[in-house]
């Protein structure tokens, strides 16, 4: 069983990716609710709230992922250009069946590679449109 899919591939056969520290956390994290209605009156107390059908909002994560090959080069740009098409659906079948769909920010990007160019690190952001959609 692959341990992390993006758009449907094995993201280590395909492009040598790994998740990285606290990628499961972030996708863990529970999701930021929508406002809810308010209305302040002068003629009453307090306020009125209505709580009536609750609804999540939109969140932006940080992901990290972390990758090592000889190969290392040539699966870093593939990598890039699978992200650069801005749709990414992630997966992680041992964690739980949810499909995140996510679009690719390409904001907020910090990079790390080691000095022999067969290992780096990236942490990318990403904004989850519906988290109430996870199929």
């Amino acid at each position: 069983m692959s341990d992390l899919l993006i758009n449907t591939q094995d993201a280590y056969t395909t492009w040598g990716v790994r998740m990285g520290e606290g990628f499961l956390d972030v996708l863990g994290a529970s999701s930021p609710m929508k406002e809810f209605i308010e209305n302040k009156s002068r003629l009453e107390h307090g306020k009125r709230v209505i709580i009536n059908n609750p609804k999540v909002d939109e969140r932006e994560i940080t992901l990290s992922f972390a990758s090592s090959r000889s190969d290392y080069q040539s699966k870093k740009k593939a990598f890039f250009d699978e992200l650069y098409k801005g749709k990414v659906d992630i997966q992680v079948p041992a964690n739980s069946s949810e499909i995140y769909h996510l679009i690719y920010l390409g904001k907020s990007i910090t990079y790390a590679q080691s000095l022999d160019r067969t290992f780096g690190k990236i942490s990318a952001k990403f904004n989850e449109p519906n988290p109430a959609n996870r199929t």
